[in-house]
């Protein structure tokens, strides 16, 4: 990368013509500009579209954008950006953080309570036997909420922005050829400009991003042997770890039972660690080829990628580890020019209950819920900017409203929730549609790492 690269812009602004249809997103200066003359008006507060009311389609030139997708088990990374002969420029970056561990405690708990209620003295129940099956390519609730809420995030830039091609990553590492028992040989992971990089991102997933020895993280970390290769050991998954250059050291050709001779509980748990599966792998890739299969009924330029291939384009970049700097660096490029210096953290929240009462922990009810979800024309999670003048309270707070019949509100914010302000000082922003939005700085870069290391991963050569 030269001198001066890898610098950061604002975010982009979205523009939509007066017929609603996407242009290229603006400087943020320009819409301000836009607005203030009045050729433009706002048409969504977060993430931030105006629309012109003087041009159309027909009138502008539209080069087009493009996004990365960098899907996960709790978060994906969506970047907006712009590529000119494999130069990217990210123009706008969304952190999109899943419910799927909800959705999971929530059929749980129906499950429990319908076990309950078969389990009481109540009407005979006659057995059902449909034996039904599920459909081909069918997947867990949890897991169909990550497909779905991606392609909804889809969905909404394709209607701000004119997207041209999507990048998205179909695997993380082939799973099945890392665990298959023999050696790691063969030219999909010791040869060309990839090399080992599919194992590496394995093992930092696998261990944590952590030294397996000390817990030592964010610091640079080295392939480690549990039985050295000096005595007749290979390269399998199942005999690498991760360890701090320290302990790499002290450690050197020692088998990993005499190395940890006193401590037989924590030789255990390394040596079950190091023979089980990475967690979660097989779900993610799961959900990763069914996200491709969505992406491609859209109509869209799909391209696929690895996790190991992102995680080199990183390398090469100097870019830090983020979901929403993954997604950049999806895919072939040649270099990234800048990103954004803050991220869109868009979490689902989803809307609501259909249930009218709470229950206590024996699944009797112990409250009942308003009838109406509006009160004081605001209903819980609307995006809202109180100004309060004076008070414990005073001050601007802007967040997710949760409303009260009584009209004293609370707003929770980036900084925390504020209880019981009033109505009266809460002005509307947005409209809820199941989805929390706050903003957070983007990583920095990895300077304070030596040249060869992977910041807080693994080490480029090491014990490899």
């Amino acid at each position: 990368m030269s001198e001066g690269a890898n610098r950061e812009v604002h975010p982009a602004v979205f523009v939509l013509d007066k017929r609603g249809h996407p242009l290229d997103p603006c400087h943020p200066a320009r819409a301000r500009r836009l607005l203030a003359a009045g050729r433009a008006v706002v048409v969504r507060h977060t993430p931030f579209v105006i629309r012109l009311k003087d041009r159309s389609v027909a009138d502008s030139t539209v080069t087009g954008v493009q996004v990365g997708i960098d899907p996960g088990s709790k978060h994906t990374g969506l970047a907006v950006f712009t590529d000119h002969g494999g130069s990217r420029a990210g123009r706008y970056a969304i952190q999109l953080g899943h419910r799927g561990a909800a959705i999971r405690d929530k059929l749980i708990a129906r499950s429990q309570y319908r076990r309950r209620r078969r389990g009481k003295n109540l009407r005979y129940r006659a057995p059902r036997f449909s034996n039904r099956t599920k459909p081909k390519g069918w997947l867990a609730p949890s897991l169909r909420h990550r497909v779905d809420t991606t392609m909804s995030q889809v969905a909404r830039l394709t209607r701000w922005a004119p997207v041209v091609a999507v990048h998205v990553e179909r695997v993380s590492f082939d799973t099945h050829a890392l665990s298959a028992g023999r050696p790691l040989e063969g030219v999909e992971y010791q040869q060309g400009t990839l090399a080992g990089y599919e194992v590496r991102e394995y093992l930092l997933a696998k261990w944590g991003r952590v030294c397996a020895y000390c817990g030592k993280q964010d610091v640079p970390l080295n392939l480690d042997h549990l039985h050295p290769r000096s005595r007749g050991d290979s390269d399998r998954i199942s005999n690498l770890t991760l360890a701090c250059i320290g302990c790499n050291q002290a450690k050197n050709a020692t088998p990993i039972e005499e190395f940890l001779n006193g401590r037989p509980a924590f030789l255990a748990k390394i040596l079950k660690q190091a023979k089980a599966p990475l967690r979660d792998a097989a779900a993610v890739n799961a959900t990763r080829w069914a996200l491709w299969r969505a992406l491609e009924a859209t109509g869209l330029s799909v391209h696929t990628a690895s996790g190991g291939r992102t995680k080199w384009n990183r390398s090469r970049t100097g870019a830090a580890k983020s979901h929403t700097l993954d997604a950049l660096h999806v895919g072939e490029l040649d270099s990234v020019t800048a990103w954004p210096p803050v991220v869109l953290a868009v979490t689902a929240t989803g809307r609501g209950t259909y249930a009218r009462t709470r229950t206590d922990r024996y699944g009797f009810p112990r409250l009942r819920l308003p009838r109406t979800k509006q009160v004081k024309g605001f209903a819980t999670g609307d995006l809202v900017r109180a100004v309060v003048p004076s008070g414990k309270k005073a001050g601007v707070h802007s967040g997710r409203v949760a409303v009260r019949t009584t009209g004293s509100f609370n707003i929770t914010t980036r900084h925390g929730t504020v209880q019981g302000i009033g109505h009266r000082h809460i002005r509307l922003l947005q409209r809820a549609d199941g989805y929390g939005y706050t903003i957070h700085p983007e990583t920095r870069h990895r300077a304070a790492f030596p040249p060869g290391h992977e910041g807080p991963g693994l080490h480029a050569g090491g014990n490899w």
